[in-house]
Formats: C-alpha cells, structure tokens, sequence
C-alpha cells in the first residue's frame, strides 16, 4: 500500500476556528485515500498567504521523505 502524508493550511485564524476551509480539505483526502491508501501522518497550518516560511509545511515534507510517502496537500 501506498503511505501519504497529509497537510493542511488555512490563511486566517477566523477560517481555523470555523473549520470549514480545515474540513473540506480533510474530506477531500480522506475520499483520496480511502481503503486503498495508508495516512501516516497529517499536519495543520494556519499561516497567511503572504507569508513563506511554513514551517509545518517543512516538517511535514520532512516526514513524507524519511516514510518514503507521498505528500497530499488539498
């Protein structure tokens, strides 16, 4: 089976708190990966559009690579 890597980003703490732009992208991964799929990981950020470090981001690609996954972003 394929190993994944999930992450996650929304722009603004009020998109956090409301969870929809947060569900949406996991309800799109979670169709992707279905029975077929494994995720091993996911990761969350809130973090403005203009901004670039992405540390989570950083992280997250950093564990897909060790795992040999692949990284999904929604």
């Amino acid at each position: 089976m394929e190993k994944y890597v999930a992450y996650y980003r929304v722009s603004t703490k009020r998109q956090a708190r409301s969870g929809l732009g947060l569900a949406a992208q996991r309800e799109i991964i979670e169709r992707f990966i279905g029975d077929e799929r494994v995720l091993i990981g996911e990761y969350e950020e809130i973090e403005s559009g203009r901004k670039d470090k992405r540390e989570i981001l950083w992280t997250a690609i950093a564990h897909a690579k060790k795992e040999k996954a692949k990284l999904l972003i929604a």
